[in-house]
């Protein structure tokens, strides 16, 4: 079903007629809700949730004691005027949320050693999940015009306004959150993408899950960054997750040994917790699909990765989010970790060639790594070259 086209112009508001087709509306929001639940398979979805539209007081509390302690890095744009802690600043007149889940693309284990490739993140394996739910949402709101015979308007939030989806989530019903900070979903697990549309018509609201993590802490303990400060409590500042898409600056060299040939994201701690073990593979109607290439793409392509190259790899996909100088910063690190020589060849023309002096010198780093001639001759002839003064620290720091 297309997107509506006729957005409210105080925002980016969807409006849904009722198709006349529907002889006997729904009698009550608890009609409405089976009806629109009965549809959620046949959508591709996981998991449909309703919750009331309220403040999010206590998530914001936390949500600002963790701004308050810097553990969101430079990720400013997570400091909101408050938006954040009360849905109706985005659709006023909205009274419910309907919270829809789709599952990532399973993780494949096809393709040469995880040592040689550049590793993604499930979710970004397949087609960019925003506009897929958002497609879905508007389905929903079309439904939910069509069996209550009333217009419907509704916002869609899908990780791009100032909102908690993943407390959305949780006061839906729809799952319980982790200590890893993850929606898990039962029966399914953390690897489900989330998106939320606010309507402003009643909706019979689900009860939350019992919290169900136990005593169990193997996400946190399996961090290869230790990026947890305790349950529940994420330093984005050493999270893989971060460091690969968000962080636009030089990586800690305390930190890059620890990211392995990890190119954008990283699944560690939903690899594992034990709700994603287990379990039937979701249907592939339940999931995003349109695998991409970078699935199996060996890090020496990583390392090549042209601006025409860039487009193509990252199309329609969750990558695009990273610039294509940051891929080759991260692919420069997997590369330094990966301690194969074939790798010297493409870094040392990053290193000499590179107009990013953040990739020229990450380059280094990873050369460093082999204590190889090759790599040793490389450095030694771009220190005569270079005229960055942080790329000059890194060429000395790896020559030593």
């Amino acid at each position: 079903m297309s997107l509506p086209a006729n957005p409210s112009p105080e925002g980016p508001i969807w409006q849904f007629e009722p198709n006349p087709r529907i002889e006997q509306p729904a009698c009550s929001p608890d009609d409405l809700a089976q009806r629109l639940r009965a549809h959620a398979a046949g959508l591709g979805l996981v998991g449909l949730g309703f919750a009331a539209v309220e403040p999010f007081a206590q998530a914001e509390q936390a949500f600002r004691a963790w701004i308050d302690a810097g553990y969101q890095g430079t990720m400013d744009y997570m400091v909101s005027d408050g938006a954040r802690s009360d849905p109706s600043r985005l659709a006023a007149k909205s009274t419910t949320m309907v919270v829809a889940g789709i599952a990532t693309v399973p993780p494949a284990n096809k393709g040469p050693s995880l040592s040689l490739l550049g590793q993604v993140a499930a979710y970004a394996k397949g087609a960019d999940y925003h506009g897929i739910l958002r497609q879905k949402l508007s389905a929903l709101g079309q439904l939910a015009a069509d069996h209550s015979g009333h217009c419907v308007n509704g916002r869609a939030c899908v990780d791009t306004a100032p909102f908690l989806e993943r407390e959305a989530a949780r006061r839906s019903g729809l799952g319980f959150i982790g200590k890893s900070n993850m929606l898990i979903v039962p029966g399914i697990g953390s690897q489900v993408l989330l998106g939320v549309l606010l309507v402003d018509i009643a909706i019979s609201p689900d009860v939350p899950r019992e919290q169900r993590c136990g005593r169990c802490t193997a996400c946190l303990t399996a961090c290869p960054t230790q990026a947890f400060v305790r349950p529940w409590l994420l330093d984005a500042r050493r999270c893989i997750a971060y460091l690969t898409i968000e962080y636009k600056g030089w990586i800690a060299h305390e930190l890059r040994p620890l990211i392995g040939t990890r190119i954008f994201g990283c699944d560690v701690c939903q690899d594992v917790c034990p709700f994603n073990h287990g379990k039937a593979e979701p249907n592939s109607n339940n999931t995003h699909d349109v695998p991409i290439r970078s699935e199996t793409t060996h890090l020496s392509q990583w390392l090549r990765l042209s601006s025409s190259g860039y487009r193509r790899l990252t199309a329609g996909t969750a990558i695009r989010r990273a610039s294509r100088w940051q891929l080759l910063r991260n692919a420069a690190v997997a590369a330094g970790n990966s301690a194969d020589e074939t790798l010297i060849a493409p870094l040392t023309a990053l290193l000499l060639e590179s107009t990013y002096a953040i990739v020229r010198g990450h380059a280094a780093w990873a050369l460093g790594r082999y204590r190889n001639p090759n790599a040793v001759r490389a450095l030694t002839e771009a220190l005569e070259h270079e005229v960055n003064a942080q790329v000059v620290s890194e060429i000395e720091s790896a020559l030593e």
